[in-house]
């Protein structure tokens, strides 16, 4: 049982530790914790963790965040994947900071990243798990806002947010979409 997970960021030193790439640092956190690492391959980098007999392969998209959808239908192909076993991490300014929700499928809701997937794999019809990074800007600063760094009180809070994350990816694979919803949403 193989499952695609695409965490959505921008590479490069610029954007690290931003909102924008959550998706990134939720995939190193679970690399790491599982003594893995990611090494360059075709649109992006790839590690490979193995968890009670699944295989999940953990993809960086190269491609920015707006284009993401090209590395997602790519690599599903490449593994002969199904979009039932795909699932997405993005950042969400709907959500309050660390609020998790995970959809079977779904709209892109103005993120640019997710329109670009659904676009190039032609359907909606994947999980995403979406992570909260909260709307704290002024009208106009939406991008400013995305981009930036997280605030002190907002860093400390990560890793315990970061590893419940690192939960719902595995239960993903584990225990289905519906368990995993259930057991996640909105902790």
């Amino acid at each position: 049982m193989k499952y695609l997970i695409v965490g959505l960021g921008n590479i490069g030193e610029t954007y690290r530790g931003t909102r924008h790439n959550i998706g990134f640092q939720i995939l190193d956190a679970f690399a790491e914790a599982s003594n893995v690492s990611f090494s360059p391959a075709r649109y992006g980098d790839r590690a490979d963790v193995k968890f009670k007999g699944r295989q999940f392969i953990l993809i960086k998209p190269s491609t920015y965040v707006n284009l993401s959808g090209k590395a997602v239908n790519y690599w599903l192909q490449k593994e002969k994947l199904s979009t039932d076993h795909l699932l997405v991490l993005t950042d969400d300014l709907a959500l309050n900071f660390g609020t998790i929700r995970i959809r079977a499928k779904g709209s892109d809701g103005g993120h640019n990243g997710l329109k670009n997937i659904n676009e190039l794999i032609g359907t909606n019809k994947y999980a995403r798990l979406r992570f909260g990074i909260g709307d704290e800007f002024h009208r106009g600063n939406q991008v400013d806002y995305v981009l930036g760094k997280w605030e002190q009180e907002e860093k400390k809070q990560l890793p315990e947010r970061i590893e419940t994350c690192i939960d719902a990816v595995k239960a993903f694979g584990t225990v289905g979409i519906q368990r995993a919803m259930n057991q996640f949403n909105n902790k």
